[in-house]
């Protein structure tokens, strides 16, 4: 503490500084600027002010808050703004080629379970067949396997594609089984057109007269067997595949090569969130479906040129009806109906399968 006389001791020793700083004069403080600095030096208040009272540092709060809000919506406004307005999410378009590709590795996982059934009946000599030459023959081991490959792809679609779509499995593949039963009437006019082109194919090109599948047919009770399956599960689940993914995926594969090439705009969805497509990406993709579905049957007939181009034509019939019905119950309604016709013009010619040597 110093010890110079006249210096209170009481009184806080003079910070030195090595400039002086010079303040401005009051004239130049706002008024409440200057209200806050002759509350701290003690000085009277020329003029008049709510700041001078005790609750001043609480108007000066309020006062510096205003100025906040009147300087936040020019920092802040536009972030403000983009989460007040609603994003916009792009529609998918589905199925698309990356589904059609998980939709194909569930047919492996049906494969492998239906193939360890079938391991596992050839090792208890299930319907006296011990052996995987023998199984292959047999319809019971050939329309088994097939149908629990089915119905186990059937189960881990029903789980894995409903997670992926955040949608129904039926309504992300586009059933749309109200549609299909409105139109019922034209679509079996269809199923009997196939029929009839179908006898005319047999006519003008007919297939070998020891196909593979009329083997089958020749085993006691298979007629009856492949004539129930080929009605129901077999219609549904290759409608499934072929018009259900491969289709659509293929349509929207097309356009959207086209868009990027081209730069054109994007086709939207409709109304019920089903994707639109182009008439060329539709011919080709319904080409590009047809060929496959059809090579899948060549080995019922001997890959026989007329069978084959009968069945393009058929799966091209099918791929135009759920195109433009845009529902995938309305083509498996024609394709169960036509199969059905097919095995009753065999039931009455064969005397309800008694002589399949009139086959």
């Amino acid at each position: 503490m110093s010890t110079l006389p006249g210096q209170l001791p009481e009184e806080p020793e003079t910070p030195k500084t090595s400039e002086t700083i010079e303040f401005p004069s009051p004239e130049q403080f706002p008024s409440e600027a200057r209200a806050e600095n002759l509350e701290h030096t003690g000085e009277p208040v020329s003029d008049p002010s709510p700041l001078s009272a005790p609750n001043s540092r609480i108007a000066n709060v309020d006062v510096v808050q205003s100025r906040l809000d009147a300087i936040e919506p020019q920092l802040f406004g536009s972030y403000i703004q983009s989460f007040d307005q609603p994003r916009f999410v792009r529609p998918v378009r589905i199925p698309h080629l990356g589904h059609f590709g998980i939709f194909l590795l569930v047919l492996c996982f049906g494969w492998l379970g239906a193939g360890s059934l079938l391991l596992l009946g050839l090792h208890f000599h299930l319907f006296g067949i011990s052996t995987l030459k023998d199984a292959i023959a047999d319809f019971h081991y050939t329309l088994g396997s097939q149908a629990i490959q089915y119905f186990i792809s059937l189960a881990a679609c029903l789980v894995v594609f409903p997670a992926i779509w955040h949608k129904g499995f039926l309504e992300g593949i586009h059933w749309r089984l109200a549609t299909a039963l409105k139109l019922r009437g034209r679509l079996i006019s269809v199923a009997v057109f196939c029929f009839l082109a179908a006898m005319l194919n047999g006519l003008l090109m007919p297939g070998p007269t020891d196909a593979p599948i009329d083997k089958i047919f020749r085993a006691p009770g298979a007629a009856w067997v492949l004539f129930i399956f080929g009605v129901t599960i077999a219609p549904f689940f290759e409608e499934l595949a072929f018009r259900g993914f491969l289709l659509p995926a293929l349509c929207t594969s097309y356009d959207w090569i086209v868009e990027k090439i081209t730069g054109a705009p994007e086709h939207p969805v409709d109304e019920n969130d089903h994707p639109q497509w182009s008439m060329p990406a539709m011919s080709v993709a319904s080409l590009l479906t047809s060929l496959p579905f059809a090579l899948m049957h060549g080995e019922q007939t001997s890959y026989s040129l007329g069978p084959f181009l009968l069945l393009v034509f058929i799966s091209l019939v099918l791929c135009a009806i759920r195109l433009n019905t845009r529902s995938l119950a309305a083509s498996t309604m024609v394709h169960a109906g036509y199969n059905f016709l097919l095995f009753s013009f065999m039931l009455l010619g064969t005397g309800g399968f008694k002589h399949l040597d009139k086959m």
